[in-house]
């Protein structure tokens, strides 16, 4: 297999591309990884201009020679490519796999919207930290590679389909063409560097999304990071537990709330196939 790596958002260090490349050789010495120059690119925020990103993402994602595209990082970006990219993705895009998760939660979302390959919610190719047993990592090759399903969020054993998406994202594409009809489909959603009161509001637009009617289910992954509401007491100001508001918006969304996810902004972030993994 041969795996491209580009960055519709922010940059990434050749460090963590080395950390990557010389993990996979060791693990998986009979497969490839290639990552694109404009991984390394700065401006300001971004990795690159909005057309720098998008020709990458197009060149990768249009190679017959690539079988996978592995998303670099998060951070904020890959929404501003959409427009120009989603028209122009050829047949050989369609064979691809699309790994990654946090703000590609965007890309993974249209691909998904427009059945343009298979995608998948996962640790990202950036992820592999200096003192990081390579778990996460290991998690997404062997799926790509070997299609081995111990990676996989453990809810995923009853075969319902399922998406995964930062619910920052999920709110964002909430009313837009580039969120998927998700009927039938368990909806896990994370969570990172928010305060609870936006927690509780995006939670509000999830649970009025009319295009999220039809949803099996909610599952909640980890909510890391919580920024502080203002007094701190025990609750980062807001009064109320992220449990406690899950369940009162999936209550009030009229569907059950399934419990906890693997997943997340975390070491040990399970991978959830789009659909039935």
């Amino acid at each position: 297999m041969r795996i491209g790596v580009v960055a519709p958002a922010r940059t990434v260090s050749r460090e963590s591309a080395l950390r990557l490349s010389a993990f996979m050789a060791l693990t998986y010495p009979d497969h490839e990884i290639v990552f694109h120059p404009q991984c390394f690119m700065e401006l300001g925020h971004f990795a690159g201009p909005d057309e720098v990103r998008a020709r990458a993402f197009l060149e990768f994602a249009n190679d017959p020679g690539f079988d996978a595209i592995w998303f670099a990082r998060g951070g904020y970006g890959s929404n501003r490519i959409l427009e120009h990219v989603m028209p122009q993705l050829n047949v050989s895009a369609g064979h691809k796999t699309y790994i990654g998760f946090s703000d590609m939660g965007f890309m993974l979302g249209a691909l998904y919207a427009r059945r343009i390959g298979r995608q998948a919610h996962g640790s990202m190719a950036s992820s592999l930290g200096k003192n990081d047993k390579g778990d996460a990592a290991g998690w997404v090759l062997g799926w790509l590679i070997d299609g081995d399903k111990r990676g996989l969020e453990p809810s995923l054993a009853d075969g319902r389909p399922a998406a995964a998406f930062n619910l920052s994202i999920l709110d964002a594409i909430i009313g837009t063409k580039w969120l998927p009809d998700l009927t039938d489909h368990v909806l896990m959603i994370e969570e990172v560097d928010e305060p609870l009161y936006r927690i509780d509001r995006m939670l509000f637009n999830m649970a009025h999304a009319t295009q999220l009617k039809g949803i099996a289910g909610v599952r909640l992954g980890a909510v890391t990071s919580v920024v502080d509401n203002g007094e701190k007491d025990g609750n980062y100001g807001f009064g109320e537990t992220i449990d406690q508001m899950i369940v009162r918006w999936c209550r009030e969304m009229g569907v059950p709330y399934l419990g906890r996810a693997e997943i997340g902004h975390i070491e040990l972030n399970k991978v959830v196939p789009f659909g039935v993994g």
